[in-house]
């Protein structure tokens, strides 16, 4: 009895219902927001994946020349 009158508290449904409209935009700016961050996260996350392959090539050549590590590290530097 008491679960349900607690969890009752957090539940509100306006009699009139013009009050769902700003919610409604509100979740609909948020939504947009969410899908554009997330995307902008993917695009990144891709070229920081790229920048590190080419990274990992350039030390495997580096490595089957022959070349040390200090010079790999002159050359990134």
């Amino acid at each position: 009895m008491l679960q349900w009158y607690v969890l009752s508290l957090f539940l509100y449904f306006p009699e009139d219902k013009s009050e769902y409209g700003p919610a409604a935009v509100t979740f609909a700016i948020f939504l947009v927001a969410a899908i554009l961050t997330m995307r902008l996260i993917i695009r990144v996350s891709k070229r920081e994946a790229a920048k590190a392959k080419e990274l990992e090539e350039r030390i495997d050549r580096q490595n089957r020349q022959g070349g040390t590590a200090e010079q790999l590290f002159f050359f990134f530097c």
